[in-house]
């Protein structure tokens, strides 16, 4: 195992709707995926043993398959879940993702960590791409509940 990514973000808006951004079809083809890349595609059985694909397409290229098996689902505190790449990307080891999030009046703490990698996987791409990615969480909630995104989000790496 190498490394792992660990992202604190808050996002400002209420503890439902960052959830319900991360928890269903309609939410996560709204903001999923790194930059530019859209999600034309998403199931969510969102229970323990429960699985998620989805289908990221990068600007261009072929679409990116990603799927997983949910480990645990406590609503509105925690997900854990694993993460595979089946098409579009060599790596093809399973690592895991925990998420969680906390109730902060009108903001929502998310703390994510992303482990377990293989031998050949490497912690940086996914990093830039979490990065991204809750940026785009950010803006889609701001925007679903007509919030005005701040300047400064509290952001840290450890």
């Amino acid at each position: 195992m190498k490394g792992e990514v660990r992202i604190e973000r808050v996002i400002e808006g209420p503890l439902e709707a960052v959830f319900r951004a991360w928890t269903t079809v309609e939410g996560m083809r709204r903001w999923w995926g790194p930059g530019a890349f859209t999600t034309p595609y998403a199931e969510i059985d969102l229970r323990p043993g429960g699985s998620y694909l989805l289908v990221m397409q990068p600007p261009q290229g072929e679409p990116l398959h990603l799927r997983g098996i949910y480990r645990e689902v406590v609503p509105l505190r925690r997900l854990v879940y694993t993460w595979q790449w089946t098409a579009g990307v060599p790596d093809h080891c399973v690592s895991v993702v925990t998420v969680e999030f906390e109730d902060l009046g009108d903001n929502t703490r998310v703390i994510l960590v992303h482990g377990e990698f293989d031998e050949q996987s490497q912690p940086g791409p996914y990093e830039s791409g979490w990065e991204s990615g809750l940026d785009k969480l950010a803006h889609y909630v701001a925007e679903s509940n007509q919030i005005t995104p701040g300047e400064n989000h509290a952001s840290r790496r450890t």
